[in-house]
């Protein structure tokens, strides 16, 4: 029989209020959801304060919905309220995070990939009893739109501005006109960026969810760049081509079940002075040097899509979102690379090269 152990009652206190805090986080995450889906929030970009009446009046919703949606909204910090006038809006930086989709700060994309996920929680719960996979393509069709819009602005913010000027060599090459792979390219958000920044050089997006490829050929369409940039349903290991200047991977290798083949395979396509471009969620080498804000929401989807999904192909190596440098560095050396660097870094990315 275990020792009874003490309680400390304000080590209980803090853990409580911690709890409340999350709680109202999970419950409040699928009003951003409607939120962003009805323009509510788009509605009141413009700061200027509305009551209940005049939002729902807006934006075609019901008023009494409305009036609770903004109460929640306004009690985590969403949205402001006026007590006097009784009347809600969105300051400057909470316009920026919830209004306008295209910012830096834009977080529903967020959001909406974490609903879906929480949709697929009874199929994960299972996959713990026998270790099962569940491939990307068997969620909730949430996660595919949501995934690019959460990672989206962090392309926009860095990968033209930072991410491919850390590269030796490459921003030139680029701007010269090279034939570019993206891997795992999901709905073509950094292909298209990197397209429209590098008007001479030639672009392909792979990815093996046709769903998503079809979306990333009729954005492209839409940006009046299916003249150079074209879409392939094609998994890691077995894409076509070589010759190809820049392979970029964008959070997706620590999703594939023989990430060690998939290293093989761009190896082989490269040219020999090729490079290999490598984003990955941030994460430190140990566990402990995770263990924050940061590391949480990457475990948290670590576990219920990256670590199903590679489980669900060959090999299922589970690298998860927090492998960390040292290993992505194993993993790429053992593909054949010789030459491995970390380029640069966000809060949220490690942004590795990978040379011949």
């Amino acid at each position: 029989m275990s020792a009874t152990r003490s309680i400390d009652q304000v080590k209980l206190d803090e853990f409580m209020a911690r709890f409340v805090g999350d709680l109202g986080a999970a419950i409040s995450a699928a009003l951003v959801v409607i939120g962003d889906r009805l323009g509510l929030y788009r509605a009141l970009a413009d700061g200027e304060p509305v009551t209940a009446q005049e939002l729902a009046r807006r934006t075609g919703t019901d008023e009494r919905y409305v009036l609770e949606w903004l109460s929640n909204q306004a009690a985590g910090g969403y949205v402001s309220y006026d007590a006097e006038r009784e009347t809600f809006s969105l300051t400057p930086e909470q316009s920026l995070a919830l209004a306008q989709e295209g910012s830096p700060a834009f977080v529903p994309g967020a959001f909406q990939l974490a609903t879906a996920l929480t949709k697929d929680e009874e199929r994960i719960g299972l996959a713990f009893l026998d270790g099962r996979g569940v491939g990307w393509h068997e969620h909730h069709h949430d996660l595919f739109r949501g995934t690019e819009r959460f990672f989206r602005p962090g392309y926009a913010t860095n990968l033209i501005s930072s991410w491919i000027p850390a590269l030796d060599g490459v921003q030139e090459r680029l701007e010269g006109g090279a034939l570019v792979a993206d891997v795992g390219c999901g709905h073509g958000a950094s292909t298209l960026l990197m397209a429209e920044a590098f008007p001479r050089a030639e672009f392909v997006g792979y990815d093996y969810h046709p769903e998503s490829i079809e979306h990333a050929r009729k954005a492209a369409a839409h940006a009046g760049l299916s003249g150079r940039v074209s879409f392939e349903v094609a998994p890691a290991k077995e894409y076509p081509g070589d010759g190809y200047d820049l392979v970029a991977m964008f959070d997706c290798l620590h999703d594939m079940g023989d990430p060690v083949g998939a290293a093989a395979h761009v190896l082989e396509t490269l040219t020999p002075e090729g490079t290999w471009l490598i984003v990955e969620p941030y994460a430190g080498d140990r566990l402990e040097d995770n263990l924050n804000p940061v590391g949480r929401v990457f475990y948290g989807a670590s576990t219920l899509v990256c670590t199903p999904a590679s489980r669900d192909q060959e090999v299922g190596l589970a690298l998860g979102a927090q492998a960390g440098e040292a290993r992505l560095r194993t993993v790429v050396t053992a593909g054949g690379f010789t030459r491995f660097r970390r380029a640069t870094e966000t809060p949220f990315n490690l942004v590795l090269e990978a040379r011949p």
